[in-house]
């Protein structure tokens, strides 16, 4: 039976619920933004005793479907103020799935000044107090607990940055290579370190399997999905061959790749950082250009990549980080880059706030353009220390902008904008505005029809047809991330025609339920509208769904595009 598992800090108490009718179709990010919705005051302190973080697995979480492994985790923000939704692969959503854990709770504050540990079995959860690991990286946390617990232990920890409660402070989750992948974007981890939670261990030995109602329609459907996903170009071929960095040299020739902070649309150096380029040293050095993120991964975009002596260097080397410490900084060495990427794994800070903070920091003069070994110093003597000036660069974009009076800041309700130029690509920018969690190109990925003509083609140039895009998409990711599943799915979704079919067939046959087309719709509709209203219950209006007024006044190169949607027109997307 699946259950609501809480704990409270406060005094160290946990308890197991059975699951309220109103939650029980849902999973992943729409109960996550549920949760936090119905039980955290929207004007509370993020990092107060008033906040709750919340482990949600998605609906086909630990089930055999294809790129399922999906795990949610949500809370107040303490970046952006707003509600707060982020999904990471790595193990543990498979395995709480497994336990039957449809959400885990953690509420209050310790009284007491120590750290703690969870750890979570087939017995319920067990709260202990911390020594041996406080203050250490992700790495030697992950190694010294599978010494401690065993290989196949689930493992969900902060690093330096969420004990120091920075607001741009991942959770990060131990992969199937006891590496990391992390819950980015929002500062989640200092909402973890303010509770005073070094890590959270998952054991789910003698679970048995996430039950099945209809077996036989399920493995049709499952079949029909994963076919799907390795019959379209971009899931089943780009992705798989070049990772999510294959977009470097695309984003370039669009004049949409952010550069030099935002000045210019394309970087000179574009090759040196591109997908292929990435490729051709992953393959000499012994990598992996193929790699999971979790267990039943068809689509494979994630990397292991090596340094030039065949060494691990680090691994998910993404476009978005990759474009920020590279076009956006001015770096062009892939070894610099990847050294960061290690770095903030380690650490436990967001690899695309961190990358924009960076590009606003060089602004600042704090270091020149292109110092890409300036950034590695910065992040092991500043930020992973916790000196005043590592506190505000472990802030953010909007932090690093406010300390050193720097006005071309992108970021929307606080939150790094990511890779793509809002005044080339306008559909992202719309996306970029409107998100309930700050600029997020996940949201509502436009990039697939603005560029990619995945799902037909809207001109990127042009704001026609910008605000429809935006708000479909956004309204089937809200869907799509309660699921459990990557949001790559989206590309065969949005161009073959059996496979959002066969995804709403299994999540059929997985509860014996009947959803429809419209059903699923109407959940991302739900989840969109109930993430809005706790924003505006903590004083956000539309006023804050706008992009830097930068992106105004400031035409960018090649095709000296400008933002040029009036806020009416912005507005507009919320009309459903």
């Amino acid at each position: 039976m699946e259950k609501i598992i809480r704990v409270n800090m406060a005094d160290l108490s946990t308890r197991i619920e059975a699951v309220p009718a109103g939650w029980a179709g849902l999973g992943g990010r729409g109960l996550t933004s549920t949760i936090v919705a119905a039980e955290v005051p929207p004007t509370c302190h993020p990092l107060g005793p008033s906040n709750k973080l919340v482990f949600a697995p998605g609906l086909l979480t630990g089930t055999p479907a294809a790129n399922s492994g999906r795990l949610s985790a949500g809370a107040k923000s303490p970046l952006t103020g707003t509600i707060k939704e982020s999904n990471a692969g790595g193990t543990a959503a498979q395995m709480l799935a497994r336990l039957g854990i449809k959400a885990l709770i953690i509420e209050g504050i310790p009284k007491a000044d120590a750290w703690y540990s969870l750890h979570v079995s087939m017995d319920g959860v067990t709260v202990q107090e911390e020594t041996e690991l406080v203050g250490k990286g992700n790495f030697a946390v992950i190694e010294a607990l599978e010494a401690r617990l065993g290989k196949k232990t689930g493992i969900l920890t902060i690093g330096p940055a969420g004990e120091l409660k920075m607001t741009a402070a991942n959770i990060s989750v131990k992969d199937p290579d006891s590496k990391i992948r992390s819950h980015g974007r929002g500062g989640l981890g200092a909402v973890m370190g303010s509770k005073k939670i070094k890590f959270i261990s998952i054991n789910d030995e003698g679970a048995p399997k996430v039950p099945i109602a209809d077996p036989e329609k399920f493995r049709t459907a499952s079949r029909a999905f994963a076919k799907a996903l390795l019959d379209h170009p971009v899931s089943g071929e780009g992705l798989p061959t070049y990772g999510t960095n294959v977009l470097v040299n695309i984003l370039h020739e669009a004049g949409g790749l952010p550069t030099k902070n935002f000045t210019a649309g394309q970087f000179d150096s574009h090759d040196k950082i591109s997908g292929e380029t990435l490729h051709e040293t992953i393959v000499a050095r012994g990598g992996k250009h193929k790699h999971g993120c979790h267990a039943g991964c068809i689509i494979q975009c994630s990397q292991v990549y090596h340094d030039k002596e065949g060494k691990y260097v680090t691994s998910g080397f993404e476009y978005e980080t990759i474009w920020g410490l590279g076009a956006d900084c001015c770096v062009d060495n892939l070894d610099d880059i990847a050294r960061a990427d290690n770095l903030m794994d380690d650490i436990g800070i967001d690899s695309i706030e961190t990358a924009v903070m960076f590009g606003v920091a060089m602004e600042a003069g704090i270091l020149p353009f292109g110092d890409g070994k300036g950034i590695i110093r910065l992040l092991e003597e500043e930020i992973a220390k916790g000196t005043a000036l590592g506190r505000i660069l472990g802030g953010g974009a909007g932090s690093v902008g406010k300390a050193y009076g720097v006005t071309r800041v992108p970021v929307v309700k606080n939150q790094g904008i990511p890779a793509y130029d809002p005044r080339s690509v306008k559909g992202i920018g719309i996306t970029y505005a409107t998100s309930t969690m700050g600029a997020d190109h996940t949201a509502g990925y436009t990039i697939a029809t603005n560029i990619l003509n995945v799902g037909g083609f809207v001109d990127p140039l042009k704001k026609d047809g910008q605000v429809e895009l935006s708000r479909n998409l956004q309204i089937a990711t809200a869907a799509v991330d309660s699921t459990g599943m990557c949001i790559f799915v989206a590309f065969p979704a949005l161009d073959i025609p059996e496979c959002l079919p066969a995804l709403i067939d299994m999540i059929n046959a997985r509860f014996g339920i009947s959803l429809t087309g419209d059903d699923v719709t109407n959940l991302g509709k739900h989840i969109l509208k109930v993430e809005r209203q706790f924003n505006i219950e903590a004083g956000f209006t539309k006023e804050h769904d706008r992009l830097p007024e930068f992106f105004k006044s400031e035409p960018v190169a090649p095709h000296n595009a400008v933002w040029d949607f009036t806020d009416a027109e912005i507005d507009e997307f919320w009309n459903f």
